[in-house]
């Protein structure tokens, strides 16, 4: 089954006098990029939380954010106001604001926002509390998997429905394969003629010539190895494991079985198909680019 790299999950855990919240976000990467943000009376949990995103997020670049809303007024005690840095805050942002000509009303409330002005005690954190943030952070994390699943089968029937197009596209190719011996045979026949007159003309070595490119633009086995690879990529995807690398590397088997037929076509309309095939496969390239 396959899963996204993108994927989001939110959850909200009301506790005491507090409002717990987790909210995780990735987009698609090569490997594990997490920025993790928690309060900092939670800075020993944070091994411990970097390494379930590990083991459950595996891939892509990833925003964890853990935050507590303190909504009674005991669990915040503001001990004082650093007066002096608040007035050298202010002086500053109004002398900036009279320089750049700006508005200067609100410049006290802006000044006020600054974390370093307020020296704030936090309290540390007891088991009950971590347990609840550690069941809202399972929670995320089983809506953030959840996304990516669903997502992960909106790419899963995109990718089925291009491979069953390049592998339909297989037949179409073997309509024309039929004619280009005759093409040829015509094609060789006047340059002989042209070159030393009809008479001249050796049926033996002009047969032997014909089979020589005949072999030449045989695609056979291009076509086997095609489907082959085809149908190995379509089992892949049914396999319960992550498997966007796997599948990257059977694409690149698939492209170089295609260029190989586009090579030996030797005709326009085989060229044609070949083109489609190539312009499906990279279309699913750029999916698998955003599969975990």
């Amino acid at each position: 089954m396959l899963k996204s790299m993108t994927g989001y999950g939110i959850a909200v855990t009301e506790f005491q006098n507090s409002k717990i919240s987790v909210e995780i976000k990735s987009l698609n990467s090569k490997f594990l990029e997490l920025l993790l943000k928690l309060p900092k009376n939670f800075s020993e949990k944070e091994s411990f939380i970097r390494n379930e995103c590990s083991r459950r997020i595996e891939r892509g670049k990833a925003n964890v954010t853990i935050s507590i809303e303190r909504t009674g007024a005991e669990t915040q005690k503001i001990e004082n106001l650093n007066a002096p840095l608040l007035k050298s805050y202010y002086h500053h942002l109004k002398q900036i604001a009279t320089e750049l000509g700006e508005n200067q009303s609100d410049i006290f409330r802006q000044a006020l926002q600054i974390p370093d002005v307020w020296n704030v005690q936090q309290g540390s954190v007891n088991e009950e509390e971590w347990d609840a943030v550690n069941r809202t952070f399972d929670e995320a994390i089983k809506n953030f998997d959840r996304f990516r699943s669903d997502e992960g089968s909106t790419l899963s029937a995109d990718l089925k429905h291009r491979i069953e197009l390049i592998l339909a596209a297989i037949p179409e190719v073997e309509k024309f394969e039929p004619t280009r011996v005759g093409v040829l045979r015509e094609k060789l026949d006047t340059l002989l003629k042209d070159a030393v007159g009809t008479e001249q003309v050796d049926q033996n070595r002009l047969e032997q010539e014909l089979i020589y490119y005949v072999e030449k633009f045989d695609m056979t086995e291009e076509k086997i190895r095609l489907k082959s690879h085809c149908d190995y990529f379509l089992s892949v995807m049914k396999e319960k494991e992550a498997n966007g690398k796997k599948l990257g590397f059977i694409s690149q088997e698939i492209g170089r079985e295609v260029n190989t037929m586009g090579s030996k076509a030797n005709d326009a309309n085989i060229q044609k198909i070949v083109v489609g095939m190539k312009d499906e496969l990279e279309k699913i390239k750029e999916q698998l680019l955003n599969i975990l």
